[in-house]
């Protein structure tokens, strides 16, 4: 849709975006309040909120005929935040139990990688497109994201005259990250139940026994200034490190996200700083850790969800219906019958499930968040945050661009 003649579209800068997050945060916690079926099937707060705002914007646009710009710069450094935080609180110990799991879960993502491609490819041809352009409604838009959308986009459309393929592969990656967000946490829920593998809190505890809600392995408790300004601390040196070895793996054509070097910092000076100085009050599993954890993740959500521009999604919707409801069947009928059975039937199984369907069709953080919806619920499972990002997030962006290059090449 084109803006309205003599009108710019409406700019929202930085500091507005920050704050409006927020904002959707909190009006997504009034909707889980008001609708009890939203938290009886592990719906993030932010995914309710930044929907209806997502929603809110459609309306605007198609009244004014104006789109709605975001300046989504904080949210970018809010994943970094995030990342970091996962990174700190990764123990060794946890990493070594979790090396078997990691390569089974990396061996079933590279297996669905085709599946995802297969059926991109099924929904592509039946709509007349060409072959190539499944790239685009497959791991190139879901797995991979809007980054990668954009990136293969031009190579699809002037290569393989895919006409419009960045478009179409954006507006599948929105989707998709939709999807992903009500998806993970209502199968984790039917695993749980079906298989008697948890109980929820509220049964389990009295509300006067049961603390708030934290990120998963974290220790509840008072936040003290001087804890929080720790954390806070601790997180910007991992960062630091993380950001300065993004660079060095730049020069020699290494690319990966940001946010994957600032966890592995994480993770080296959490296993290292605390053996060498034992006297150092470090911040790893703190509620000071677990606020920041929180509120970045919360926020970042929020944020990616209320700037969906739902407006681009007219001009490919009867290809993008047909091939999203296949992707969205496939998906969870792969974390069901193979996924959970494959990770050993158990309550890690099923919370590693609602992560795998979050990054299947939409990306890390939406994983992150529908496990951390099902642990607020449930319990905690560390060793799900531990895997799945490593997995998500590191392996699969250098297997997808091998994946998808082959493909092409057919």
């Amino acid at each position: 849709m084109e803006p309205a003649e003599g009108l710019g579209p409406i700019e929202i800068n930085a500091f507005a975006a920050l704050t409006l997050g927020i904002v959707v945060y909190f009006a997504g916690e009034r909707l889980t309040n008001r609708f009890p079926a939203l938290a009886r099937y592990s719906i993030p707060e932010p995914v309710s909120g930044g929907l209806a705002a997502a929603l809110i914007a459609l309306a605007v646009v198609l009244i004014t005929d104006r789109q709605v710009s975001y300046d989504l710069t904080a949210r970018d450094a809010l994943l970094v935040y995030f990342f970091t935080t996962v990174g700190l609180n990764a123990r060794l110990a946890d990493l070594l139990k979790g090396g078997p799991v990691l390569g089974i879960l990396l061996a079933l993502t590279l297996g669905f990688m085709v599946v995802q491609t297969l059926v991109g490819a099924m929904g592509a041809t039946l709509f007349g497109l060409p072959m190539a352009g499944g790239v685009m409604l497959g791991t190139a838009s879901l797995i991979g994201g809007h980054g990668t959308a954009i990136a293969w986009g031009p190579v699809v459309q002037g290569t393989y005259g895919v006409a419009g393929a960045a478009e179409l592969g954006i507006a599948a990656a929105t989707v998709g990250l939709i999807l992903a967000s009500v998806l993970g946490g209502p199968v984790a829920g039917f695993l749980i139940k079906r298989h008697g593998l948890a109980r929820p809190l509220t049964e389990t505890k009295t509300s006067l026994e049961a603390p708030p809600p934290v990120a998963d392995g974290a220790e509840s408790g008072a936040v003290t200034h001087g804890d929080l300004m720790s954390a806070v601390l601790w997180i910007h040196v991992a960062m630091m490190l993380g950001i300065a070895l993004h660079e060095a793996l730049e020069q020699i054509g290494f690319m990966l996200p940001v946010f994957v070097p600032c966890l592995l910092s994480g993770i080296l000076l959490t296993n290292t700083v605390p053996a060498a100085f034992p006297r150092l009050d470090w911040p790893s599993h703190t509620p000071a850790m677990s606020l920041v954890a929180g509120f970045s993740l919360s926020v970042f959500l929020s944020m990616s969800l209320m700037s969906m521009e739902l407006w681009t999604l007219a001009s490919s919707a009867g290809v993008l219906a047909f091939t999203m409801a296949l992707q969205t069947a496939a998906a969870a009928a792969f974390v069901i019958l193979v996924v959970f059975r494959a990770m050993g039937r158990d309550y890690t199984a099923a919370v590693l499930s609602a992560g795998f369907a979050g990054f299947a069709l939409g990306a890390t953080p939406t994983a992150i968040a529908n496990m951390n919806a099902v642990t607020q619920r449930y319990g905690p499972a560390p060793l799900a945050f531990i895997v799945l990002p490593l997995v998500s997030a590191f392996f699969v962006d250098l297997a997808n661009a091998f994946l998808i290059q082959t493909f092409l090449s057919l």
